[in-house]
């Protein structure tokens, strides 16, 4: 995925930030505690499609 567009893209939820996983499979929105995931370098930004963050996703452990 381009770095430029994580700049660009906001939680279509909340509208707040995102960050890249660690092993860029997924845009996570702490304040959600939902990851959506990149397909193809193209994340879907869908709520159907993301996942909800364990409690250690959410506590960064």
């Amino acid at each position: 995925m381009d770095l430029k567009l994580l700049d660009i893209l906001a939680c279509p939820l909340c509208k707040g930030p995102l960050q890249l996983s660690d092993d860029q499979s997924e845009l996570i929105c702490k304040a959600d505690a939902l990851a959506y995931p990149i397909r193809d370098g193209i994340p879907v930004m869908l709520e159907g499609e993301a996942r909800t963050l364990n409690v250690d996703e959410r506590l960064d452990k």
